[in-house]
């Protein structure tokens, strides 16, 4: 690999544990909860670990990846990042209001 996609890698690989990390936290808050917004909060939650799971896919896809086509598939990495990490900060500050 390029030091470049290297880098990358890594990066995203870094950006998986912050995930990790954020994810057992709202699991944790889920479980403060009243018991009839548990379950909601629950299936939010493995919704998360589902798109989580996607972006470790494309990180394997990109390890595995040319050269010349790596570059396209951190496109579709980016935008799974961005979106898990808006999802996170929406269900933060909801779970942050209960």
């Amino acid at each position: 690999m390029s030091e470049k996609k290297d880098a990358y890698v890594e990066k995203l690989k870094a950006k998986i544990e912050e995930l990790n990390a954020e994810i057992d936290k709202l699991s944790a808050k889920a479980k403060e909860v009243k018991s009839e917004k548990e379950a909601e909060y629950n299936e939010e939650i493995e919704s998360l670990r589902e798109k989580r799971n996607n972006l470790e896919n494309k990180l394997i896809e990109i390890r595995e990846a040319s050269e010349s086509t790596w570059e396209n598939l951190k496109l579709g990495a980016e935008s799974s990042w961005e979106s898990l990490k808006e999802k996170i900060e929406s269900m933060k500050s909801r779970f942050g209001n209960k």
